[in-house]
């Protein structure tokens, strides 16, 4: 029991190194990109409405912030209820195909050859038949999830060794079991693979629904509406919280992995519970 303990306390310290080291290189970069543009609008004399300084967008934000805190909520929302949905359904859609070749031979050209039409043409044929609202929102986020999920867990479970597969059979081992202790551990490196990629792109989806069905607001109807009247500093405002979006999502997928893949960085199997 002591030595369970001394485990759960030293793997705290590391995972707060773990999210926190990486973030020292991304805030100098920051800083540096601040320092630049500041630079630019003072030497160059740009007019605010062009390009309004970092003071000034910061004075915005301040002044605008709990209408940016509310379109933040809104965002982040309909961001995660569509990431969640993407990444469910493609991973369901790439174990059917990995289990029966034919729905594969079928879904599979369809796939790619969807990945060709943009998202902003899908966004409003969705708000044609959806309406206004949440669902096309939810499913144009899920779209941008679904196909990265889908390839990188297909190429997952067609990358289990064919020889543990068979030995395994040779023991007797169920088709349930096969799925769960060989080919589901398989797949967790290329779906966090694809969860990360899709994390940033996905905040790009989440605005694009805002642009075609919102009816509740977000930094996608923010951004929107300070473009249509030149609010420079508004729209930066929102780009910063989109950023900070995508930011906050990326960790959290990193959180997730972390928690689901502990024998990537210990390779003591963690305790989830007491007997």
């Amino acid at each position: 029991m002591t030595d369970a303990r001394s485990l759960t306390s030293e793997r705290k310290p590391l995972l707060l190194k773990k999210l926190l080291l990486p973030l020292g290189g991304p805030l100098a970069a920051l800083l540096l990109v601040l320092l630049v543009w500041d630079l630019a609008v003072r030497i160059y004399h740009i007019p605010p409405y062009v390009l309004p300084s970092p003071e000034q967008t910061w004075q915005h934000m301040l002044s605008d912030m709990s209408v940016l805190l509310q379109g933040f909520r809104i965002t982040f929302v309909t961001f995660v209820m569509g990431f969640v949905l993407g990444a469910g359904a493609g991973f369901i859609f790439a174990v059917l195909m990995d289990a029966t070749p034919w729905i594969r031979s079928i879904l599979y050209p369809i796939l790619i050859a969807s990945q060709a039409v943009p998202v902003i043409a899908i966004a409003a044929a969705l708000t044609i038949w959806l309406g206004f609202g949440l669902a096309p929102k939810l499913v144009i986020v899920a779209l941008v999830v679904f196909f990265p999920v889908v390839v990188n867990v297909l190429d997952g479970l067609n990358s289990v060794d064919k020889d543990m597969l068979n030995l395994v059979k040779s023991m007797g081992g169920s088709r349930w079991s096969i799925f769960r202790y060989v080919k589901l551990p398989a797949t967790y490196t290329p779906l966090f693979s694809a969860l990360k990629l899709s994390a940033t792109f996905s905040v790009t989806g989440a605005v694009i629904g805002e642009w075609t069905a919102s009816t509740s607001g977000g930094l996608g109807a923010y951004l929107l509406q300070a473009n249509s009247r030149l609010n420079t500093a508004g729209t930066f405002s929102a780009i910063a919280f989109l950023a900070l979006l995508g930011v906050v999502s990326f960790l959290l997928v990193i959180l997730l992995e972390y928690l689901m893949t502990p024998w990537r960085t210990s390779a003591t199997a963690r305790r989830w519970g007491r007997k």
